[in-house]
């Protein structure tokens, strides 16, 4: 094992990310009552131009007055891109107004780290101004070539910042900007053999298990197709993803479904562990279950399905 190590900056239930359009206020009771791990206030794509003051100041309310915490809800809100007339006001007004129960912010359509230190240096002088008494997280969605193409680097100077703790596959974006032809947003090209999204997920997934983030893949726009958005959510799961995004609250239960070690995967991986031990017991360092061959790796993978079913566990109650 290397000598550089990078530890998680947070640890977090992100099984499925409730996106909610700020400009639509009615959704907000709903979304609340849920029973979701994450939720994001949409303040970008799914706002119109004409809407955006109205929706940021709905979604500041929206944090202020609602009890996202007691219903175990982590509580996200994605800003304007770095390009537009309304992103600095965004995290202004955010942290000014609702900071200290707001709980990270997604950045849309990183392209480099810069993107990303712009928010984090916003964000650090505004606690100091406000005095608030947590640090904010950043998340970031990867959905632009030039993003993909620098993914390694955001992500190791994101963790090395210390805010930055997940990274989302935007592939409705990452499409049009790789200009690929897609039959709907996360689904599959039947003119492809195969998964057309798999290598930049991977790629995004292999970033942040080096660094430290939570990968996190995003949309499957077909609401009508359940068995579609599962494939979609395994195939996700398959490379490491933790959670995927919901954009109706149908698929909540889908995405958690998937994202859930079953009983019989988390009972394996207790039977490893334990034969493990048994055989370090006896002075071996490997040992047989069920026929097969398990040793270090064996128990590393078997911790990893422990410690997600506990945090799972530990957030139901």
């Amino acid at each position: 094992m290397s000598h550089t190590l990078f530890e998680a900056n947070a640890q977090r239930v992100q099984r499925c990310e409730l996106a909610v359009p700020g400009s639509n206020p009615g959704m907000f009771e709903k979304a609340l009552k849920s029973g979701v791990d994450f939720i994001f206030l949409d303040l970008e794509d799914a706002v119109a131009p004409d809407d955006k003051l109205q929706a940021r100041k709905n979604v500041i309310e929206a944090i202020n007055d609602l009890d996202w915490e007691g219903h175990g809800i982590t509580i996200s809100v994605r800003i304007n891109g770095l390009d537009t007339q309304y992103m600095v006001r965004d995290v202004v007004d955010l942290v000014e107004q609702c900071g200290e129960k707001l709980q990270t912010i997604l950045i849309p359509k990183v392209g480099v780290y810069a993107d990303v230190y712009m928010v984090e240096a916003m964000l650090s002088q505004l606690e100091m101004q406000q005095g608030l008494k947590h640090r904010i997280g950043i998340e970031c969605l990867i959905e632009t070539a030039l993003g993909m193409a620098n993914v390694e680097d955001v992500a190791k100077q994101g963790a090395l910042g210390g805010r930055l703790e997940a990274l989302h596959f935007g592939v409705a974006d990452y499409a049009a900007s790789n200009r690929a032809r897609t039959v709907n947003i996360g689904g599959l090209n039947p003119d492809y053999p195969g998964d057309q999204w798999h290598a930049a997920i991977s790629r995004m997934t292999v970033a942040c298990r080096a660094y430290g983030l939570r990968p996190i893949d995003g949309p499957f726009g077909d609401i009508k197709d359940p068995e579609g958005y599962k494939q979609a959510a395994r195939r996700a799961a398959a490379l490491g993803c933790e959670g995927k995004w919901a954009i109706h609250p149908s698929q909540i239960e889908l995405a958690n479904e998937v994202f859930t070690p079953p009983t019989e995967e988390v009972d394996k991986a207790k039977r490893i562990l334990e034969a493990l031990k048994e055989a370090a017991a006896q002075g071996k360092g490997a040992a047989a279950l069920d026929g097969r061959l398990i040793d270090a790796a064996s128990e590393r993978m078997a911790n990893n399905v422990v410690r997600t079913a506990e945090a799972i566990a530990a957030k139901s109650k």
